[in-house]
């Protein structure tokens, strides 16, 4: 049961920008799995915003970088697939939420 006081949880959410689509769906291993187009995914994941939204929960976009997101999942042994992509968003909310404020 949730209390109506409570504290909006944070949820990390993976976001791409337009311009970055093509090449971060050639890094993909899992690429085959998204939306055939940045369309198609942004209305998917601006559904799930609100969703996250409408339910008291505050959404953070992390944009998920062509230029490091490889160096990111080499430096972790990871794969550049889904579970990278989240566990980076986790990885950068807790530390906006949790690290130095800057």
């Amino acid at each position: 049961m949730t209390s109506s006081n409570q504290e909006p949880a944070i949820q990390a959410m993976v976001w791409y920008r337009e311009e970055d689509w093509d090449a971060l769906m050639e890094l993909f291993t899992d690429s085959r799995l998204l939306p055939p187009s940045y369309q198609e995914w942004l209305q998917r994941a601006e559904e799930m915003k609100t969703t996250v939204e409408k339910g008291g929960d505050l959404v953070m976009k992390v944009f998920i970088d062509p230029e490091t997101f490889p160096a990111w999942c080499k430096e972790k042994g990871k794969e550049m697939d889904g579970n990278a992509r989240t566990e980076l968003a986790i990885e950068v909310a807790t530390q906006q939420s949790f690290g130095p404020k800057t």
